[in-house]
């Protein structure tokens, strides 16, 4: 399918962290992932937020982000930069899960 210009590509990451995880550390992992968009020249914007729903179907996902890149040759060049790569090797061990899903906003 082929995308017109105006069109966004949606990269949505929710983190599950595991139940030791100390609130230092999920704040570590708040303030890396933040500073990716400062690293990472191809994120078209970025923003994040934890989980508010009073709906109780998250699964036991509380964090939120969602980048935006303007094609999938960028999506594709954040995926191995050495910056996000950085941040996972620092957030791995507090992860209990990571769920991402891509889209192109309509």
């Amino acid at each position: 399918m082929t995308q017109q210009k105006t069109d966004y590509l949606r990269h949505v990451v929710l983190f599950q962290f595991k139940d030791e995880a100390s609130d230092d550390e999920i704040q570590a992992v708040e303030r890396a992932f933040c500073s990716l968009p400062g690293q990472i020249d191809v994120i078209h914007s970025f923003e994040w937020g934890t989980n508010v729903s009073v709906e109780n179907i998250a699964r036991g996902y509380t964090h939120c982000f969602t980048l935006t890149f303007t094609s999938e040759a960028d999506r594709d060049a954040y995926l191995p930069h050495s910056a996000h790569i950085a941040f996972g090797k620092m957030a791995r061990p507090i992860f209990e899960s990571v769920l991402v899903i891509d889209y192109w906003a309509k």
